[in-house]
């Protein structure tokens, strides 16, 4: 439980960035007297993923607001079921349904940029003949697709920096969508270049959440964090107990 006696919340990342991403909102929340967690994702496979974030909000006492930024949002559908878990916040992020992977809900709408920007690299994974796939995006893209309204000189930084997602995360399927039974709030990226706005707008759609659209850059948290916080705040006010 936060000083306060709020919720922690817990600020989850997705692809090709890391926690830093949230540097912006991170001292608004905390200045707001709530206490967060912003874990490093493996970025390996949902279901590795999800259960790392779980075991992570296992050892949160008292209850969790989960904030997902992108793959995120699907790595908070499935760890959100964990009991503590009061509220699940999604931030241009794909909010699956149980039994569906982020190729169908992406196969539901037009490729955005992203599509032809990715570039996949093998990687070796211990015991196994046969090598993962690590998916980034080309450097000199990174900005165009993924930030166009943030720092140029921060963007630079982070498309060099990138951390990758395995290949395998695209085709599993969420075993459990948390939003089912947890309330839920929704951020829509209005202009984003690597998740459709339709994808995202059909799943908090079909979730019956609570939502706001923020002219924006996938990276919405660095581009307008202010709306960002808010919309935390207001999953907070909701569920605190």
């Amino acid at each position: 439980m936060s000083r306060s006696g709020s919720p922690t919340v817990v600020l989850v990342h997705g692809a090709f960035a890391d926690a830093s991403g949230f540097a912006l909102v991170i001292p608004e929340l905390i200045a707001r007297s709530l206490d967060v967690v912003a874990p490093a994702v493996p970025n390996r496979s949902l279901l590795g993923d999800s259960a790392y974030l779980a075991s992570i909000v296992r050892a949160i006492p008292g209850p969790v607001v989960l904030v997902g930024h992108s793959y995120g949002g699907a790595v908070i559908t499935v760890a959100g079921v964990e009991d503590n878990v009061t509220a699940l916040v999604y931030l241009a992020g794909y909010a699956l349904a149980q039994g569906e992977s982020l190729d169908d809900l992406q196969g539901r709408f037009p490729d955005c940029d992203l599509a032809t920007a990715l570039v996949r690299t093998p990687f070796p994974i211990e015991g196994s003949p046969t090598p993962g796939t690590d998916v980034s995006v080309e450097i000199d893209r990174f900005p165009s697709v993924l930030a166009a309204d943030v720092d140029p000189r921060l963007t630079a930084a982070m498309a060099v920096s990138q951390r990758p997602l395995a290949a395998q995360a695209f085709a599993e399927k969420a075993p459990k969508a948390a939003w089912r039974t947890k309330p839920a709030w929704g951020l829509v990226a209005t202009a984003d270049h690597a998740v459709n706005p339709g994808v995202q707008r059909y799943g908090y759609w079909r979730a019956g959440m609570t939502t706001v659209e923020v002219d924006s850059s996938h990276l919405v948290m660095l581009a307008h964090p202010q709306p960002v916080v808010r919309l935390i705040e207001e999953a907070v006010r909701a569920t605190a107990h």
